[in-house]
């Protein structure tokens, strides 16, 4: 059986395949390029026409990436997928504190989840960071609380948690929000993979080595 073997021209067919789905939706270079990597770690052209992404996402995620920030995470998966060798190029850490015992406890004690928990923990340190959140809806209306009623401002929130209870509806009111630009996906649809995409394609904006 003949097949592609090489990782880059299965990356690039994959990308060449998606394109006719985006042609209709006017978008630019960068942004063709993040949907095109969210539809990739999806497998799913049905993404296409979901996916929101506010006008300066993707300058201020790049902008925050290059003064060396932080990115925080709801779930494990969403940091593993995260291309490590990218990000360390610019000096921050990537934060996930959902297994952390100590979450376990203020999440029992405040009747909460652990992810709402873990983003309740970091507090202003989410001020001027990437927040990306895969699995959790939850997570998602801790940190839009925390900007509404506490004016603690990431520099974007790539908000994508996956499912049919709060999914749909945390990523409408990210949306809907006016402090924080965004990247999200409309209805159930999501997960952590797709979170940890758009991360990597606006990393690989900047920089393509792998």
């Amino acid at each position: 059986m003949d097949f592609i073997k090489q990782p880059m021209d299965i990356e690039n067919r994959s990308m060449e395949i998606i394109a006719p789905h985006l042609s209709g939706l006017n978008l630019s270079e960068a942004e063709t390029k993040v949907y095109s990597r969210m539809i990739h770690a999806s497998g799913d052209v049905d993404y296409a026409p979901l996916i929101r992404l506010h006008p300066y996402a993707i300058a201020a995620a790049q902008a925050a990436l290059q003064k060396g920030c932080n990115i925080y995470t709801d779930v494990e998966m969403v940091r593993t997928g995260i291309h490590k060798a990218s990000f360390n190029r610019y000096g921050g850490r990537i934060e996930c504190r959902v297994a952390d015992p100590a979450i376990a406890v203020m999440a029992k004690a405040e009747g909460i989840t652990r992810s709402m928990a873990a983003m309740r923990s970091f507090g202003r340190d989410l001020a001027g960071a990437i927040v990306a959140i895969g699995n959790a809806p939850t997570a998602l209306f801790e940190v839009l609380r925390l900007a509404e009623e506490e004016n603690v401002l990431p520099a974007v929130i790539i908000g994508i948690p996956v499912g049919f209870v709060g999914a749909a509806d945390s990523k409408k009111a990210l949306a809907e929000n006016t402090k924080v630009p965004y990247i999200t996906v409309e209805g159930t649809k999501g997960g952590s993979p797709i979170a940890a995409a758009a991360v990597n394609a606006i990393m690989y904006l900047l920089d393509n080595r792998r």
